[in-house]
């Protein structure tokens, strides 16, 4: 019987983490073109997990619906909405590192105009802080987030091996 249950506690571990990786994949093309935001929202779109982080996931995809929609009424309410979510989700759990890159994420590219940047110099100094405590497959996605973000110093980026 423990056998049984280790099996399949196993085969759970192994389709979830697929799923995030999926996700994260897709989430770091998503910024580079209409396409690639339209594919990560249908894919975000298709989890049901209810964890923290591909919740995440799911209200970035709510936030980046505002890019991509053509009803124009539409997207105050994909951009609250998301941003709400995503600020339960990390209120929750303020110590997950990923949170803090999906919302560092966001926020950088979003219009300044929509207000939604207030977190960056918190995030940044959090995702650097607690970067060696990461495992090795979200090191080199926060590394590759870092090469690629806006608020990150060049010394910044180069301090995370």
């Amino acid at each position: 019987m423990k056998l049984i249950l280790s099996l399949f506690a196993g085969l759970f571990l192994l389709f979830q983490s697929g799923d995030l990786e999926e996700l994260r994949n897709s989430y770091s093309k998503a910024n580079l073109s209409t396409e690639g935001a339209k594919k990560f929202i249908e894919l975000a779109e298709k989890k049901s997990s209810s964890e923290p982080v591909i919740s995440a996931y799911k209200a970035a995809a709510e936030i980046l619906e505002a890019k991509v929609t053509t009803e124009k009424n539409k997207r105050k309410s994909f951009v609250k909405s998301g941003a709400v979510n995503l600020e339960s989700i990390i209120k929750s759990n303020p110590n997950n590192v990923e949170l803090r890159v999906i919302r560092m994420s966001v926020q950088e590219n979003i219009p300044k105009i929509v207000g939604y940047s207030k977190n960056l110099k918190e995030d940044k100094a959090f995702i650097i802080k607690n970067y060696s405590k990461q495992n090795a497959g979200l090191k080199v996605y926060i590394k590759k987030f870092a090469m690629q973000s806006k608020t990150m110093t060049a010394t910044e980026k180069n301090s995370l091996k």
